[in-house]
């Protein structure tokens, strides 16, 4: 089978107007970004805002492992067979960022026969928006420190500047700098950090805007600083706004894509899900189910992390309350879980599997407190048993929960009807009792408990002496009520990325927790997570490369 690239470059993509136009949205709604991409007008809205809702799909998965799970790949699949069955379907993703994809993760484009299109495109510099989201922060943070240097109106005292720059690159001598060394005219000399764009409060505030009011709202609130008697300086005091709303004016309109097989894909915004709050802008999540029967979107990383922000953080500023969620994982990834070295997953194992069905088991109960059904499906591996497939159906079945495999990487939309067909089974029969984790009226600290115990599954929670202290703050300011957004590992349950399965006994430890009042919730950073990664010993960027015809290889 040719690799995710070959396959991508192959496609046979139709021009954007006509998959707009299934859509029923006409040309002079489209601001054209070549053939294959095109934005959505700020006129469109308007004239769609009045349609019914369409029904909203959740796709999430277990914890991440090697073996893999393949969460946007089911998304892309589901949408591809959604449209096989004659439903009109959109799916709903996010951007991906530059880090990973020249670091170890590589694209996030689905893959095999269930991709989004133009890939190479989607995986670099797409439609501009986040170099747009990484100058509009670094407009701010540049005004900030001028402020300073031209005499410090506001009184900002230089060692409560909490503003970070930010690159979209994974580059970790940025996490601590020194900034304005050199003669008295180069600025005033103090540590400064940087954040990946996707960890910026403008990407948080940029996918969570309803439309241009809201966003200059937003980011008016961003608080830059603290003064020298310990009061908030926002960026509206500084007088950025405007400037930055100008830099992001285009970027905030949604984006047209389709995948192999001609469905339509809007794929906006794109914080992560480990270290921000890991979905999609809301602006193409509610645009899209003003389109579409059925939206299909997706969460980063595993439920623990993703579909809890989904439903904790996104549903409830919008307003949306999604009607499924679709559970993904794979034979492979469960008996890795179990033990079985990453070399070993190919050969049955029904006593691994048993082990490492646990984690499956913790994503489902979790799910099932929001009151939205569930779907378990299966990324079907060719090593993969009959035993061990019935092993799994049966133990999804009997916690009540429908199952189905999904063989969309080799197939596309023929292997994902199986799985479509009982998503929209559920649709019809099930009825959704959406309802948020914790109330927003609870402490802070009541919040990151109900979060560590009902979700992780720990045993406690520990905070870091300077903790207590910014929390304490944070509710004097009057911000207390905002739901948290948790900065942990991808990899395990706990905070502790070694421990698979269904760790227990654990205590989640807080390491930090500030304020993105723009954004409109409190961050907590647990155990060793950082909002700037690193390169790993051998970047996927050492294979990129792009020939005389400019053919980009090396991209997965």
């Amino acid at each position: 089978m040719n690799t995710d690239i070959q396959i991508a470059q192959e496609a046979k993509m139709q021009h954007i107007r006509d998959i707009a136009a299934r859509l029923n949205i006409e040309e002079e709604d489209l601001e054209y970004y070549g053939k294959y991409k095109a934005k959505f007008s700020d006129e469109l809205w308007e004239k769609v805002k009045s349609n019914p809702d369409g029904k909203l799909v959740l796709v999430t998965a277990i914890n991440p492992t090697p073996a893999g799970e393949g969460k946007t790949t089911t998304t892309v699949g589901l949408g591809q067979a959604l449209g096989l069955l004659d439903k009109k379907a959109v799916i709903a993703l996010r951007e991906p960022s530059l880090g990973p994809c020249f670091g170890i993760k590589g694209g996030a484009a689905g893959g095999g026969y269930a991709q989004v299109v133009p890939m190479e495109d989607l995986n670099l510099h797409f439609t501009g928006d986040f170099h747009a989201i990484t100058s509009a922060n670094n407009l701010l943070a540049a005004m900030l420190d001028n402020h300073i240097q031209q005499g410090n109106a506001l009184e900002i005292d230089p060692g409560q500047i909490v503003w970070k720059r930010c690159v979209d690159m994974n580059d970790r001598v940025l996490r601590n700098v020194v900034v304005g060394l050199g003669r008295k005219v180069d600025g005033v000399v103090r540590e400064d950090h940087f954040v990946i764009t996707v960890a910026s409060e403008i990407m948080a505030i940029f996918c969570l805007a309803d439309d241009m009011q809201d966003l200059k709202r937003r980011l008016g609130e961003i608080i830059v600083a603290y003064t020298y008697d310990g009061k908030p300086v926002s960026a509206k005091a500084l007088n950025a706004v405007g400037a930055m709303a100008a830099l992001l004016k285009d970027a905030i309109k949604p984006n047209l894509v389709q995948t192999l097989e001609n469905t339509p894909a809007l794929v906006h915004g794109g914080p992560f899900a480990n270290i921000a709050h890991g979905c999609n802008s809301v602006r193409a999540t509610k645009t899209a189910l003003k389109l579409a029967d059925i939206v299909v979107t997706e969460a980063g990383f595993g439920a623990d992390l993703g579909a809890e922000k989904f439903f904790d953080i996104k549903c409830q500023s919008a307003g949306l309350s999604p009607d499924a969620v679709v559970l993904v994982a794979t034979v492979r990834a469960l008996k890795y879980n179990g033990g079985v070295d990453k070399k070993e997953l190919g050969v049955e194992n029904l006593e691994a599997l048993s082990k490492g069905i646990v984690n499956l088991e913790k994503h489902i109960e979790n799910l099932q407190k929001y009151g939205v059904p569930v779907v378990v499906t299966l990324n079907r591996f060719t090593s993969d048993t009959e035993k061990e497939l019935a092993f799994v159906r049966k133990f999804c079945e009997e916690r009540d929960c429908e199952f189905a495999l999904s063989e969309v990487w080799e197939k596309g939309g023929n292997g994902g009807v199986t799985l479509a067909e009982k998503v929209i089974e559920v649709l019809v029969s099930k009825k959704s009792h959406f309802k948020p984790l914790y109330d927003l009226n609870l402490s802070v600290k009541e919040k990151i408990e109900a979060i560590a115990g009902e979700i992780y599954g720990a045993a406690g929670v520990t905070y870091d002496s300077a903790v207590s202290k910014s929390i304490s703050k944070i509710e004097e300011l009057g911000y207390g009520k905002l739901p948290i957004c948790m900065a942990k590992n991808q990899y395990s349950l706990s905070d502790d990325a070694t421990k698979l399965g269904r760790p227990e006994g654990f205590s989640i430890h807080i390491r930090e927790v500030y304020l993105s009042a723009g954004a409109g919730f409190i961050v907590a950073i647990t155990g060793t997570v950082t909002t700037m990664p690193g390169l790993p010993k051998i970047p996927a960027a050492e294979n990129i490369d792009v020939n005389e015809k400019g053919i980009i290889t090396g991209l997965f």
